[in-house]
């Protein structure tokens, strides 16, 4: 009797899930989540350089604290970046099928994608080439990392999927570029978290469609210096939001401006 008591008192937090850390995210609304899918994660300790710890990246966010993602983050693999359209969005995991490593009771944590993990077609899918493709992989911070597992762990399986991404304040508009061309940094995308397509109009100019540079970046070559510029921004799953005189028409390269926000 006594054993079997114990037995149950031990197994009864691996049987129990719903704790949930990262509150930059929360799932879809009206069923309209992505169903779990099997991958792997790793992370990078804090005391490592690196873009995960430092800032800078792939999705080109730089400081991650200024931009709001702070420290639960992750890098990903080829396969789920889609070179850089994937920056932004969030992802629900939980580490799973390995009672050694995973903490007990199945939590999960929320993490925002800011860098690429690349591959290493030199070594073994399972043995350092964890983000080769076709692989799904998730590198996350040591923060991160340690809400779903146990530090001493090297690579664990996950189960992972997207949610919506709630953020605090409108869209960020991060103007930077030169007397011909204007580049945009996109931050702060509540929802689907993703930039799919991004217009941007002057006093002077219609809508001028804007392609992706690298990462969150976004430029169009056009000289808009003087004019106040508006901004429609197309998220993962289709979504439009137009935002109108979003920055003024003495704006500056560096400066940061704040539009609308997409509403959950």
């Amino acid at each position: 009797m006594m054993s079997s008591l114990l037995l149950l008192l031990f197994l009864l937090p691996l049987l129990v899930s719903g704790v949930r850390f990262g509150g930059g995210a929360r799932l879809r609304g009206n069923g309209d989540y992505e169903d779990w899918r099997l991958g792997t994660a790793t992370y990078i300790k804090e005391s490592q350089g690196h873009p995960l710890n430092d800032g800078g990246g792939a999705c080109g966010y730089s400081d991650l604290d200024i931009f709001r993602y702070g420290r639960y983050t992750a890098g990903l693999s080829g396969a789920l970046f889609d070179k850089g359209s994937a920056c932004g969005g969030c992802y629900e995991l939980r580490c799973v099928n390995n009672i050694l490593w995973c903490l007990r009771g199945s939590p999960t944590v929320v993490v925002t994608a800011t860098d690429f993990c690349p591959p290493n077609f030199g070594l073994a899918d399972d043995f350092g080439g964890w983000c080769n493709f076709p692989k799904e992989h998730l590198e996350m911070t040591e923060a991160a990392f340690l809400r779903v597992a146990k530090a001493k762990a090297d690579i664990v399986q996950v189960q992972f999927r997207r949610v919506s991404c709630d953020r605090a304040g409108g869209i960020r508009f991060t103007l930077t570029g030169g007397a011909n061309f204007l580049q945009v940094l996109i931050t702060n995308v509540a929802a689907d978290g993703e930039v799919a397509a991004v217009k941007v109009k002057g006093s002077k100019t219609g809508w001028i469609p804007m392609g992706r540079n690298w990462g969150q970046n976004w430029q169009c070559d056009a000289d808009f210096r003087g004019q106040p510029l508006s901004f429609e921004v197309t998220g993962g799953k289709g979504r439009t939001i137009t935002m109108y005189n979003v920055a003024p028409s003495d704006w500056m390269f560096a400066q940061t401006f704040a539009g609308k926000q997409f509403v959950q």
